[in-house]
């Protein structure tokens, strides 16, 4: 639809992405967003159009990669990516046709009557130097298999991500196999099964990976295992700057975060430091070097994901004390939304509308009080498809030319 519409000129796009920022009600029939003591962000959606986002479809809960993708404007239905290859290529890891990607959780797991039994999905999200410590003796441990060589890369927290690169060039679908992960405690692993001839040798591969896994780091008392998710092999994708014409980078501390830009083509930066305020600054150093900026913040969503309602609501609070900051730059067209919505009440992941604030100086506005759910019902947005959030975008910002006669 965009083909041959889109216009290049000097304005300044920013998307910010407070990851699972939608909610449902936790206390007082209030939602976290609602509870939160936001003064710039109310400010700010005054002025701005407000609406509602479908990540996938109505009823779909999307994964971090879907969300992300559709709101960069790839339809997730026909780009069906694992988290492995965003993980891995977020790590900094070469991935060839000859390889398949996989994200890793370092779980516990315990033993019961010769059965493995899943404890802790996370690892008690052990910290990020603990992962690097045992994630180097992984590595040193299990270098290859049947002539497969094995790297595992260290993430944040209790993540990972683990490249078998094959001796030949793979078929398409050979990443089509079960992840490991069972998404509850107390359930044994699911074995990993290939649903092709070709998965099926994968498979194999990774089943004993994952027995000499369970050896290496049996006398670990947190980090004993790996759950394994997102398969993949390397996508083919027109790039952010072809698709778009934009030159665009992604500011992020999260690998996965920053291997789904890098797949699109935007070039990563990695901030300053962990927190909100080093990405702000990684974001002032580069503003006039890019057309167009990603900004992801994880809190949001970690929080959410623990139930932890109350250390959801303080990182959107520190995130709006922060927002003039970002004002002060003068972007074109800014964007803040989520990637999905992480109620703290489902402890993950749900298929809710997503709010979505957009500010240029071609909105009505007017129409909302706050940057919270119901106010956003009311917005001049409405409720429309994650993927169309790239075009509105570009509409704002005069880049995209009169279609017809």
């Amino acid at each position: 639809m965009l083909e041959g519409l889109v216009l290049r000129n000097n304005t300044k796009l920013l998307l910010i992405v407070l990851d699972g920022l939608g909610g449902l009600p936790v206390k007082g029939g209030k939602t976290e967003l609602e509870l939160a003591s936001t003064p710039n962000l109310d400010s700010l959606a005054k002025k701005s159009a407000l609406g509602l986002h479908i990540p996938v479809d109505f009823g779909i809960t999307p994964g971090s990669g879907p969300g992300h993708l559709g709101i960069f404007g790839y339809d997730p239905v026909k780009y069906q990516i694992g988290r492995g290859i965003l993980e891995a290529l977020g790590l900094g890891l070469e991935v060839k046709e000859t390889d398949i990607t996989v994200r890793g959780n370092y779980a516990t797991a315990e033993r019961v009557k010769g059965r493995l039994i899943i404890k802790d999905r996370r690892a008690g999200r052990i910290p990020t130097e603990e992962n690097r410590r045992i994630t180097q003796k992984l590595s040193e441990a299990i270098k290859e298999i049947d002539g497969v060589k094995i790297e595992v890369a260290p993430g944040m927290e209790h993540r990972v991500a683990v490249l078998l690169r094959f001796p030949y060039e793979l078929p398409e679908g050979s990443d089509r196999i079960r992840d490991t992960d069972p998404q509850r405690e107390g359930l044994e692993p699911i074995e990993p099964a290939g649903e092709n001839e070709s998965s099926e040798r994968v498979a194999k591969v990774v089943r004993e990976f994952l027995r000499r896994v369970e050896e290496v780091l049996k006398d670990e008392p947190k980090a004993n295992y790996l759950l394994l998710r997102g398969f993949s092999q390397k996508p083919k994708m027109e790039s952010f700057e072809e698709r778009f014409g934009l030159k665009a980078c992604a500011i992020a501390v999260y690998p996965m975060y920053r291997g789904l830009a890098s797949l699109v083509g935007m070039e990563v930066i990695e901030p300053e430091g962990p927190g909100i305020q080093e990405e702000i600054n990684t974001l002032k150093k580069l503003w006039h070097e890019y057309d167009f900026f990603f900004l992801h913040i994880k809190k949001t969503d970690s929080y959410g994901e623990d139930g932890n309602y109350e250390g959801k609501i303080k990182v959107i609070e520190e995130f709006d004390s922060m927002l003039p900051q970002i004002l002060e730059l003068k972007p074109d067209v800014l964007v803040i939304t989520g990637d999905h919505s992480t109620p703290s009440v489902l402890r993950g992941h749900s298929w809710h509308p997503v709010p979505v604030l957009l500010y240029s100086s071609y909105v009505l506005g007017g129409t909302s009080e706050r940057f919270v759910e119901r106010e956003c019902l009311k917005g001049e947005l409405g409720m429309f498809p994650s993927v169309k959030l790239i075009n509105l975008m570009l509409a704002h910002s005069l880049r995209l030319a009169k279609y017809g006669a």
